[in-house]
């Protein structure tokens, strides 16, 4: 089996962009964390899919609430929030964010690019992470430029 070091390497060349994926705890306070490993999984029904490590802060409550919002980073405003979202501890996370509930109660983050707010339909686990895979109930977007992750850096794209 691959080094985990040059598994993090060889993977690094691949461009992403970045998410804050966010949601609620038990007690209704939002939770999150940044995640690159997001994609579309079907059109009918409309399924997106995370990945998130077991270990993350923000693990156990889309495994308790059962909904998570994906936000996709724009290139003006994303790093900052990528780099705190990407910190652990969940108390400080959202002090003077700006966000807004949707149907599910997830946080949608004023500052995203775009948005998608679903329900988690499946949990499969998957080494040290867990997939979740989320019906989205309401999506949309603005236009912009997304923020794009690279070789452990973070970038712009220019259609």
């Amino acid at each position: 089996m691959i080094d985990t070091s040059e598994f993090r390497r060889v993977l690094g060349h691949f461009p992403s962009g970045v998410t804050i994926v966010t949601t609620h705890d038990a007690q209704g306070d939002p939770c999150g964390l940044t995640v690159n490993a997001f994609t579309s999984v079907s059109l009918d029904p409309t399924l997106v899919l995370i990945c998130v490590e077991r270990a993350a802060d923000s693990h156990g409550c889309i495994e308790g609430s059962g909904v998570f919002a994906v936000n996709v980073l724009e290139e003006a405003k994303g790093e900052g929030l990528s780099r705190r979202f990407a910190t652990w501890g969940l108390s400080d996370k959202f002090r003077g964010v700006a966000y807004r509930e949707e149907q599910t109660g997830a946080p949608i983050l004023e500052a995203a690019l775009a948005w998608v707010d679903c329900r988690v339909v499946q949990a499969v686990p998957a080494g040290d992470h867990t997939i979740f895979i989320g019906e989205v109930l309401e999506a949309d977007a603005h236009e912009g430029r997304p923020l794009v992750y690279y070789r452990g850096g973070y970038g712009r794209f220019d259609p």
